[in-house]
């Protein structure tokens, strides 16, 4: 039996691991966008043939995770893709989105290399590939035993805690006349996570694919995380009277920012100001949240019950038309903007950072991880100039950081979530999506905490099991 990894080795994106049998069964875990990457060499080739892939199984909706999705399809795959049915709603919001994206792009890309005389880029993919791609989605309930064909592999899901439907795969596979048991973590989750409920733990395992983006840090208590996001509000829109802008993902942060400032506003504690949600995928994933309750944990139905809905407030605003958008730039009142892309490297968001970037009363607010090659990232990072649509732009706004509002664990909330098993009968871990640096860290943490075989693989290594 033999791992690949094609993506999110040593980097947090392009999520993409391919396990070949001893009968040739190929399974792909993920088929996720790389983002931030400046050359497109590494979405444009898998390093593995689309056609080959036998199936895919899905841990979870983000782009990272799903976005090329439609790319393999386009390449030649035509086997189901298996996800839970949470994540199936949401990839069919998210995969058109991000083909209308690819096509913009594309295009205008297009339109600079004619001008520059170069090399046109090939489409990656547009939305007739999205809807054939997500004609091959077959939703399975969590905890629910499936078999992949005649493969001689069984596998079912759990719930990982980090986004609606986000799942941990479990593999149950044939090797040289006994079975191995394989749990690819996918994104781990948070046990005190605002909206919902916390990671299962699973069943007793031979191997361990596991995330690793916090391995390095500690989260703040969620009540320090609001008085946080408060004072920021406080200090950029009052004092100031500035704005804030803030770049989250469309789902699931964007959502813990919303129910945040919905709690701030029923207290009280909220200034009476605008509160824009500029994103139509923002809007959508918002929806479809609402009609998801049941992956919610008690304490936000116990809030619903009292309160009538956690993303609504006075003030509050979803903003779906590109006009409404725009307007935005030309208003001169204390604002709160939220939008994405969540690295700040598309989207609305960067349009809105663009026009007030150089403004110092504005505040830029990075609430999650950013790639060091995004736009996100350079803020993040402490960038005096950044470039944004081709122009350098000197960075006067303000930037603060707030990762305690991340839907992937601290290195405890990790580990503590990989002690249901025992260690020692953990054959081999291997550490994916995170900086290297990181993963180092982690895997010191892990070894303290007994797991005695910690592999940090590179892209594309193969290793056989």
């Amino acid at each position: 039996m033999q791992i690949q990894f094609f993506g999110a080795a040593r980097t947090v994106t392009g999520s993409k691991h391919l396990i070949t049998t001893e009968r040739g069964t190929r399974i792909l875990l993920d088929c996720g966008l790389f983002q931030g990457i400046q050359t497109d060499e590494f979405n444009q080739d898998f390093g593995f043939k689309a056609s080959e892939v036998d199936y895919l199984l899905l841990s979870h909706a983000h782009i990272d995770h799903s976005g090329l999705i439609p790319r393999l399809v386009r390449k030649g795959f035509k086997g189901p893709i298996y996800c839970t049915a949470a994540t199936a709603d949401l990839c069919r919001l998210m995969l058109l989105d991000s083909a209308y994206i690819q096509e913009k792009d594309t295009e205008r890309i297009n339109k600079r290399r004619r001008r520059q005389d170069r090399p046109e880029l090939e489409l990656l993919y547009n939305a007739q590939d999205a809807e054939r791609a997500l004609d091959l989605f077959r939703p399975v309930s969590y905890n629910q035993p499936f078999q992949l064909g005649d493969s001689g592999v069984e596998a079912f899901f759990t719930d990982a805690g980090h986004l609606l439907g986000s799942a941990a795969v479990h593999l149950t596979l044939p090797d040289a006349g006994t079975y191995r048991k394989l749990t690819f973590t996918g994104d781990i989750g948070r046990p005190n996570d605002s909206i919902l409920g916390k990671p299962e733990p699973f069943r007793q395992a031979d191997y361990i694919i596991c995330e690793s983006t916090y391995g390095d840090r500690l989260h703040e208590p969620p009540t320090d995380m609001k008085a946080h996001l408060l004072r920021i509000v406080h200090e950029t829109c009052v004092e100031r009277r500035g704005k804030l802008l803030i770049p989250a993902f469309a789902v699931d942060r964007t959502q813990e920012l919303i129910y945040a400032l919905d709690q701030l506003s029923s207290v009280g504690q909220l200034p009476r100001l605008p509160v824009y949600i500029d994103s139509p995928l923002a809007v959508r994933a918002t929806r479809v949240m609402q009609e998801n309750s049941d992956y919610f944990n008690p304490e936000i139905l116990d809030y619903i019950e009292k309160d009538g809905d956690a993303f609504d407030f006075p003030y509050l605003h979803y903003i779906s038309d590109v006009a409404d958008s725009k307007a935005l730039n030309g208003r001169d009142e204390p604002c709160i903007i939220i939008s994405s892309s969540g690295m700040a490297e598309a989207g609305r968001i960067k349009h809105h950072i663009r026009n007030n970037i150089e403004d110092p009363n504005t505040t830029i607010l990075i609430v999650g991880y950013s790639a060091p090659n995004t736009l996100g990232g350079a803020l993040k990072r402490g960038d005096k100039e950044v470039k944004i649509f081709g122009e350098i732009l000197a960075v006067k706004a303000r930037v603060e950081v707030m990762d305690s509002f991340s839907a992937h664990g601290d290195y405890n909330e990790m580990i503590d979530y990989l002690l249901c098993q025992d260690p020692a009968r953990v054959q081999r871990v291997f550490l994916v999506h995170g900086e290297y640096e990181t993963q180092i860290s982690f895997r010191l943490k892990l070894e303290k905490a007994g797991f005695r075989d910690v592999h940090i693989p590179a892209l594309y290594e193969s290793v056989i099991l």
